[in-house]
């Protein structure tokens, strides 16, 4: 007997490493027939065909999306993974590191999903946007990642309503603190003058690397993504990990001004 995800097409952005790869090996070992969107080809088994492409170049996608669609006939699930992370005070941050940041976690998501929809309303497919716990616990030194996120959710809240009646299931994944190479990858700006500051940043950051490091596993994401597909009506939106749906849960009912005293207390330690 065939399982529901049995001969479905999917495509993954940044489906190379982390995360993205998590949910590639486990949706082929369900008889999902896999691409990859990245910026640098990867040859995995568990990966029909991967495609070179940056998330932000909107045209080469839109053709790269008509040959998969022209090759299968049909595209089932979309994934929008790719994403990076910028660190530091946001005094100091660079422009153009700010409007990358926006422009790959989260212009490119909304361009994306505007175009793959097209296909999923055909397929009365499903659209999947990795989020982050960062998006509703706003993370202080990184201001710009925790803004891009928490616009990943609000977009698919609002995109779910927009293509409901057409069959198209929309699923935000907010993960906690996973063991990736995105901790490693995260770009930190610390041309900081004030020399206490710096250190208050370094202590913060290295804080949340070390949490990352301890975290879950990318296999852990990979899990509840499936989980989702495998739903006829999967959660708008769904957290990984006990903590994580607690600390979710807390922002609804505490005032932000409580929530943003804890957040404070734990990366915004001050020397005495």
């Amino acid at each position: 007997m065939k399982n529901k995800l049995q001969d479905k097409v999917a495509v993954i952005t940044g489906a190379s490493r982390g995360i993205g790869h998590a949910i590639a090996s486990l949706l082929s070992k369900q008889g999902v027939r896999v691409y990859d969107i990245s910026r640098t080809v990867v040859l995995h088994e568990e990966i029909k065909k991967s495609f070179s492409a940056d998330v932000n170049d909107y045209n080469k996608i839109v053709k790269i999306l008509q040959e998969i669609a022209s090759e299968e006939g049909q595209i089932d699930i979309f994934i929008n993974n790719a994403g990076f992370g910028i660190a530091g005070v946001i005094e100091y941050a660079n422009k153009d590191s700010i409007y990358k940041q926006v422009d790959t976690n989260l212009s490119a998501v909304m361009a994306l999903s505007a175009h793959a929809v097209k296909y999923l309303k055909k397929s009365k497919g499903t659209l999947v946007n990795i989020s982050s716990v960062g998006g509703v616990m706003p993370l202080p030194f990184q201001a710009a990642y925790s803004a891009t996120k928490a616009g990943v959710d609000i977009f698919s809240r609002a995109l779910a309503n927009e293509v409901k009646d057409y069959g198209v299931k929309v699923v935000s994944v907010l993960p906690g603190d996973t063991k990736t190479g995105f901790t490693a990858a995260r770009v930190i700006e610390n041309n900081i003058e004030d020399e206490k500051q710096r250190q208050n940043v370094e202590k913060s950051l290295a804080k949340i690397a070390n949490d990352e490091e301890k975290g879950m596993s990318a296999d852990k994401v990979a899990k509840l993504v499936v989980k989702c597909l495998n739903k006829k009506r999967p959660p708008l939106r769904v957290t990984t990990g006990v903590g994580y749906k607690t600390l979710v849960f807390l922002q609804r009912i505490v005032s932000c001004r409580f929530l943003n005293f804890i957040i404070r207390k734990l990366y915004c330690k001050k020397e005495k």
